[in-house]
């Protein structure tokens, strides 16, 4: 017997009236309330407290109290966690030798994170209500990747850092100020985006409008000229995606009933629908949980732009950008050509937080070890090791099927466009195949549609490893314009170049 929400969930019951008016479960209607709360608190943060108003340590303050307040408000007694990983992170970075302290603050946090998975798992089995692990999980990338920073900035050698490590290198510990105010800022508390160290002291400091860096890469991005002399304001930018985000909300609530994702364990549909039909259902189930997630990014997002976080400099038309934390491209991800594409245009943040303290730190295996730490990072769910292991096995197709498979379609530009409109329809229907599983959660539920579906997506995967590599290399275009380009070059040049180099 499945345990309900008013059984296990520890918020405030404040709005339970308002939560039996609208219909809404109760846990929902406090995440609705404390991100509105958020919102409006952004707005006095950027407003009456900004950095030439006010002391950092008054901005530091200001988040921190907020902060605990909406995760208590939220979570009640389950809030203790809140305090308890991080400062126990805290504890182990100011005792642990900066040669060690990523691996061991990684340790602690994902221990830590695990027993609360775990926990969740053994008394709320296959629930979405919303409780402690969320905003855990928020906080073990930021301590993790806060742990990996002091380690680059106080033991490796700047040449060896890639560039996203280097912008994010820590050569002094956090005070405890600066250091739960991170933790806990309540732009970000709930439901992301993640925001690195130096970045968020960045915005406490005010030095966010002053030097503008990339995320991603470590490279600056430019400043218009004419809008030097003030900082720019986001409510344009807060004001769409406060829309986008109910309107993401509006239709999850109103069409998700008709589309429950158990329906694929029944065996009615299983058994008496085409293959068409459950692939259908399955892309339709998928887009429609898209829209929470949607729903959740943009508006947090949109709370960090009012508080003056994520300014990303300006557009070639001059105005400015609001992206700079961005969690999802919306329209990335729905258009994507490729796997890479999807992926890169999908929870960005935790892109970051994978890339920049594993992919890029182990030596063999990458995929692998990516997808299996942000396997752990989510949870125990069956169905969460079914969608990861699935994204590496098919980023491997991805890869192996561009490098062999590309090239005979770059001819001409007919046949670029017939290669595009392939893999759009691919991706469309790959991404529900391999994502439905981490909607589902239960194993053997997810393997019985697998085989139903005949396994399709999986079998000409494993066709394209085994054969795309034997098919006849295709020079690529560049290559062919650079032999013409050789062949027109008169011999004698060709010669004398080539006795200069001798």
């Amino acid at each position: 017997m499945t345990a309900s929400v008013e059984d296990y969930y520890d918020g405030s019951r404040t709005f339970a009236w308002l939560s039996a008016i609208i219909d809404v479960p109760i846990d929902q209607v406090n995440f609705l309330l404390t991100q509105f709360t958020a919102l409006i608190l952004a707005g006095v943060l950027r407003w009456f407290l900004s950095p030439a108003a006010v002391s950092a340590a008054i901005r530091h303050m200001f988040g921190l109290v907020i902060g605990l307040g909406l995760g208590y408000f939220c979570f009640g007694r389950q809030a203790i966690h809140l305090a308890g990983l991080p400062t126990l992170c805290y504890v182990a970075m100011q005792t642990q030798t900066p040669r060690s302290v990523q691996r061991v603050v990684l340790a602690i946090a994902l221990i830590y994170l695990s027993c609360v998975h775990y926990h969740r798992q053994m008394y709320n089995y296959g629930s979405y209500t919303l409780d402690i692990t969320g905003p855990l999980m928020v906080i073990t990338q930021k301590v993790t990747s806060l742990g990996f920073s002091i380690h680059d900035g106080l033991v490796r050698r700047e040449e060896d850092l890639s560039p996203i490590q280097r912008r994010q290198a820590v050569k002094k510990m956090p005070t405890a100020l600066e250091y739960f105010s991170y933790v806990f800022h309540f732009q970000a508390l709930m439901a992301g985006p993640v925001i690195l160290y130096r970045d968020y002291m960045d915005f406490i400091e005010g030095h966010s409008f002053k030097e503008i860096k990339g995320v991603t890469d470590g490279s600056k991005t430019s400043i218009h000229p004419d809008q030097r002399g003030h900082d720019p304001s986001p409510t344009l930018s807060v004001l769409k995606k406060v829309v986008v985000s109910l309107l993401c909300a509006a239709m999850f609530v109103t069409f998700i009933p008709s589309y429950p994702i158990q329906r694929l364990k029944d065996n009615d549909f299983l058994e008496n629908t085409t293959v068409f039909h459950k692939i259908w259902y399955m892309l339709v189930v998928a887009m429609l949980v898209r829209f929470k997630y949607y729903h959740a990014w943009i508006f947090s997002d949109a709370i960090c732009n009012n508080s003056g976080l994520g300014f990303n400099g300006y557009d070639s038309n001059g105005e400015p950008k609001w992206d700079l934390f961005s969690n999802v491209d919306v329209c990335g991800f729905e258009l994507s050509l490729n796997l890479k594409g999807s992926i890169e245009s999908w929870n960005k943040g935790t892109n970051t937080w994978l890339r920049s303290i594993v992919y890029e730190r182990v030596k063999r295996n990458k995929i692998v070890c990516t997808y299996a730490l942000s396997a752990l990072w989510h949870g125990f769910y069956p169905g969460y090791y079914l969608t990861f292991a699935n994204g590496a096995f098919f980023t491997v197709v991805s890869r192996i099927g561009r490098r062999h498979i590309r090239p005979y379609f770059l001819g001409s530009k007919n046949k670029k466009f017939l290669y595009d409109a392939l893999t759009f329809v691919v991706m469309r229907v790959l991404m529900p195949y391999m994502t439905f599983s981490f909607i589902l959660l239960e194993f053997v539920a997810s393997i019985r549609v697998y085989l139903y579906l005949y396994m399709f997506p999986h079998i000409i995967g494993l066709a394209i490893i085994v054969i795309a590599p034997r098919l006849p290399k295709v020079a690529s275009q560049t290559e062919t314009n650079n032999k013409k380009s050789l062949n027109n070059t008169p011999r004698e040049l060709i010669n004398g170049t080539a006795r200069k180099a001798m």
